[in-house]
């Protein structure tokens, strides 16, 4: 069955189960349904629990995650992609419960940099734009690579903190 909404390829911020998410996301915030009862994060979101069948409530969570794996997408596979190619899509793991398990995209990265699954990641909120849609954006999360820092008291002069 064909998409034939005017925004495709927008997300629609309307359907029931994922409009949480999107409002959410407006507000520069990610949120992951979480069971009421079992306190299991649900993603792909549902009616309710999968494990207990009870309901669940949106619950912000830390925006910290890992690379799980990506791709980098250098052909448009529809027309309102190919002013965009390349970029680089990801699956990356919550730290809250690597489980859940987003796809989304990687923002700020060079796709022909080398990447590697366990990179740390922190979501970045950025409005989403198709030129085949115009003056329409959706905000949304999208995931940029935790800059890694050096531990100076581990390194000593020039070494590397290597000791001859």
């Amino acid at each position: 069955m064909a998409i034939t909404r005017a925004e495709f390829p927008l997300p629609d911020v309307d359907e029931a189960l994922t409009a949480p998410f999107f409002a959410a996301a407006a507000r520069d915030e990610l949120a992951i349904p979480r069971c009421e009862r079992c306190n299991q994060f649900v993603w792909y979101p549902k009616a309710s629990c999968p494990s207990c069948d009870a309901p669940l409530v949106w619950t912000p969570v830390s925006g910290r995650a890992t690379l799980f794996t990506w791709t980098v997408v250098r052909r448009a596979f529809l027309p309102a992609f190919a002013d965009r190619v390349p970029f680089v899509t990801a699956l990356v793991a919550l730290d809250e419960d690597p489980a859940v398990r987003l796809c989304t995209y990687l923002a700020d990265v060079d796709p022909d940099a080398p990447l590697e699954a366990g990179t740390p990641l922190a979501v970045t909120f950025r409005d989403l734009t198709f030129s085949t849609v115009p003056d329409r954006a959706v905000r949304v999360p999208m995931f940029a690579v935790v800059p890694q820092t050096v531990d100076k008291s581990t390194v000593s002069g020039t070494t590397g903190g290597m000791r001859a």
